[in-house]
């Protein structure tokens, strides 16, 4: 099978002759530049010192390139749009080196600036005019966002206001769409991943506008998750709006890239902690399902693509509820969670969800066991998630940084000893 057939055989829930492998399909599914550079000089792609370009600097993710795909044995590609997270492209791209040392090529608005403290400050669009947007502490691995929250008028606010990101998509966008999708399909035979539209409601990551110079609405984290219950007919008219907007790009998308693109990342909001979700079946029906079912109800009505849910911690009671609201694709299936147990995941929701990670715990095993123990780990959760399909392999969420080559090698060993 080509990876793109095999990837289709999967999310069809039928056997593929091999489990397929997802690494840097999305920006929930890949891994830190640290990590890419080690990965790459332990199976000597590069000579040591060479650079690896960071393609998503607010988690700091490094670029898998075509060679370390090949050497992996990876099945699918990113359809990346003409902006990263902190809005500047990833062009003109220059010299950096992280805290630990590793080199690493960022682009050209890749504008840090230095604080007393040894932090470093990152800028909206890469502007240093506007207010930083995002830090990286001392000797540090990732940015963390800038809360910038303005006076909240209750009399003045709009939902507008909270909208400023969710915009018609541009004609230069479209284009770019359209050309990108068309160079992957015809030049590779990978699955392609896309995310499309601004339908993500509610993802936490997008809320405080790190690509916004002077953010409105409600930017900070803790008044927009009490928002969600003080301020619930606001929040449920900003998603109303912005499922009216997505709607619109959705079909603008599709009508550019058609059925090239095989699945899209329609929602990354955590709806799980490490110890049970974070919102409760029938706050989650009340405020995100609707929204939810009528992208899903488009997308299956007028395209060929499946849809993807991200949703870190534990949300085995939420499954049937994101099943419910049209979701084909669980991500990433964090099996360290309470309540989140791989077989009872497999046996009770199998054959209505595709599982999209949980290879591998990204939190224990992969940066703190041995290679034994990811390998075990590894053959253990494909024995379980690959039966009958329905399964593509991938770590619990990104690739963290630090960890050991070592063990890096091992996972992917231990998936070919497999194949």
């Amino acid at each position: 099978m080509t990876p793109r057939e095999r990837v289709k055989r999967a999310l069809a829930h039928e056997a593929p002759d091999r489990v397929p492998l997802d690494l840097g399909g999305t920006a929930v599914t890949s891994m830190h530049v640290s990590s890419v550079y080690a990965l790459r000089q332990a199976l000597k792609l590069d000579p040591p010192g060479t650079p690896v370009k960071v393609v998503e600097p607010f988690q700091m993710l490094g670029e898998i390139k075509d060679d370390l795909k090949d050497a992996l044995g990876v099945d699918t590609v990113a359809v990346e749009g003409t902006r990263n997270f902190f809005g500047f492209a990833n062009r003109d791209w220059r010299p950096w080196t992280a805290f630990d040392g590793t080199p690493v090529l960022v682009p050209r608005d890749f504008n840090t600036e230095p604080e007393a403290s040894g932090d470093l400050l990152m800028y909206p669009g890469g502007d240093k005019t506007a207010p930083p947007s995002g830090r990286m502490p001392h000797g540090g691995w990732y940015f963390d966002a800038i809360i910038r929250q303005p006076p909240i008028n209750e009399a003045t606010l709009r939902v507008e206001d909270n909208l400023e990101e969710f915009q018609p998509i541009s004609d230069e966008e479209l284009s770019h769409l359209q050309e990108r999708t068309a160079f992957l399909y015809e030049h590779t035979d990978q699955a392609l991943i896309g995310g499309f539209g601004g339908t993500s409601f509610g993802d936490i990551a997008l809320v405080p506008g790190v690509q916004l110079a002077y953010p409105k609405g409600i930017r900070d984290v803790e008044e927009w998750y009490v928002s969600t219950v003080t301020r619930r007919d606001y929040v449920y008219a900003v998603f109303q709006r912005q499922c009216e907007i997505a709607l619109e790009n959705l079909a603008r998308c599709w009508g550019v890239v058609g059925d090239r693109v095989d699945v899209v990342m329609v929602s990354g909001t955590d709806f799980g902690t490490q110890n049970g979700p974070f919102i409760s079946p029938e706050a989650y029906r009340d405020l995100f399902a609707p929204f939810h079912r009528v992208v899903n109800d488009w997308i299956h009505k007028n395209t060929t693509w499946k849809t993807f849910i991200h949703t870190c911690g534990s949300v085995a009671a939420l499954i049937p509820d994101f099943i419910a609201a049209g979701f084909d694709i669980l991500n990433p299936v964090q099996c360290s969670a309470a309540g989140m147990d791989p077989k009872a995941l497999k046996e009770e929701f199998g054959g209505e969800v595709v599982f999209w990670g949980g290879g591998v715990d990204t939190q224990h095993t992969l940066p703190f066991g041995s290679p034994d123990d990811v390998r075990r780990e590894v053959t253990e959760r494909v024995s379980i998630f690959g039966q009958g399909g329905g399964f593509v392999f991938n770590t619990v969420h990104n690739v963290q940084a630090k960890t050991p080559p070592e063990n890096l090698v091992a996972l992917y060993q231990a998936l070919r000893d497999l194949w």
